[in-house]
């Protein structure tokens, strides 16, 4: 399945979670996936993504549950399902939506529970999606460095085309 189906799948999910617990665990899910989402684009991404994604891979894999936590036993792991990432760009920020809309609803579960474990939990995985949203975005920002480098390199190139052409 594709990067932006599960992102897409995630917000679903994490929107219909009404209890505390399963809150927690789409912000488990939300990171397995960003680990996910690391693997492919440190594979298979552009070159100059490599290296941040391969970051972003460890910081999900901190972020995230033991695959055999109940809260995830029940419908697994949506990021083993992740074949490929089309669209760089697009996955990235649908991947950085997702992550921020966990850590709101992380919060609001921290500031309802009189539960220290649950408190805490949320606490730490605040942390995670905030650290793995941190990296997405300066993933976007590097693509958006490069695309304007590239831009800048074809307006050398029409601008040389033209003179040739004046001379």
């Amino acid at each position: 399945m594709d990067a932006e189906r599960l992102i897409g799948a995630g917000r679903v999910a994490l929107a219909r979670s009404g209890a505390a617990l399963d809150i927690v665990a789409e912000a488990w899910q939300a990171q397995a996936l960003a680990q996910a989402i690391g693997d492919q684009l440190a594979l298979h991404g552009p070159q100059e993504l490599r290296t941040e994604a391969r970051g972003l891979a460890e910081t999900g894999a901190r972020g995230g549950a033991s695959p055999d936590h109940p809260s995830l036993r029940a419908g697994g792991i949506r990021a083993a399902r992740l074949s490929t990432v089309i669209d760089p760009r697009t996955t990235l920020t649908g991947l950085g939506v997702l992550l921020g809309e966990v850590g709101i609803a992380l919060v609001s579960v921290a500031c309802g529970t009189d539960e220290e474990g649950l408190y805490w939990q949320c606490i730490e995985a605040i942390d995670a999606a905030d650290e793995s949203n941190d990296r997405v975005l300066g993933m976007l920002r590097k693509l958006t460095a490069q695309d304007e480098v590239r831009e800048r390199v074809r307006e050398t190139e029409k601008e040389k085309e033209r003179e040739k052409e004046r001379g």
